[in-house]
């Protein structure tokens, strides 16, 4: 039997048969859930590219 961590509380949880997987209940489950739609979880954003403006250039030549 696979054992893995939950995400939420780390406790040992079975992979096969498991129909909350990857969390070990429907508590974790849900309070993840949660968390996300309540927006505790963030994506972070990829920074904005510079528009070139004072760029150096650095080992171009020009």
């Amino acid at each position: 039997m696979t054992l893995r961590p939950c995400p939420l509380c780390r406790k040992p949880t079975p992979w096969e048969g498991n129909p909350y997987k990857p969390f070990c209940s429907e508590r974790c489950q849900t309070h993840d859930l949660g968390a996300w739609s309540s927006e505790s979880y963030r994506v972070p954003e990829k920074p904005q590219e510079e528009d070139g403006e004072g760029w150096s250039g650095e080992g171009e030549e020009g």
